[in-house]
């Protein structure tokens, strides 16, 4: 008796497609269709909206400073003043850049999983997160965040 693997099909026999004959699945939605984007890659445009918005009008100052998201902030016992908290939940880091040999670039972090519980929908997530980049780099810049907005 030959094993299922090899069997072929034959004159009356039909290719194995999957257990119920229905072929193999698939997406449901096709890659292009708003439905088939995730939260992560939503939070993600939202960023980049707010954040190719700054760079056409502050380029020079912002021509070395990297953005970056995070679903949750790092496990720490205290957190420095670098750190945008809301009561004592992390939504963003600054972590300014070292000059020097090694240099390392001014990083914006913003930590996804709190930004998108302390939001109600989509727009006011959109306007949190505008708030929190505004905030981190009014800091960077040493400037008043109302300059930046």
């Amino acid at each position: 008796m030959t094993s299922p693997e090899n069997r072929r099909p034959g004159p009356g026999r039909r290719a194995h497609r999957d257990r119920h004959g229905r072929g193999l699945r698939g997406r449901l939605v096709p890659a292009t269709v708003p439905l088939a984007r995730t939260k992560a890659e939503i939070f993600d445009d939202l960023v980049l909206d707010t954040v190719e918005t700054l760079e056409r009008r502050f380029a020079k100052e912002l021509a070395g400073v990297e953005f970056a998201v995070e679903d949750v902030p790092p496990d720490l016992n205290v957190y420095d003043t670098d750190v945008l908290e809301d009561g004592e939940v992390p939504l963003a880091r600054l972590l300014p850049g070292r000059p020097g040999r090694q240099e390392v670039p001014p990083r914006i972090v913003l930590y996804r999983r709190p930004l998108e519980f302390r939001a109600m929908d989509r727009e006011d997530l959109a306007d949190l997160v505008h708030d929190v980049i505004i905030e981190q780099v009014a800091n960077l810049l040493g400037v008043d965040p109302d300059e930046l907005a």
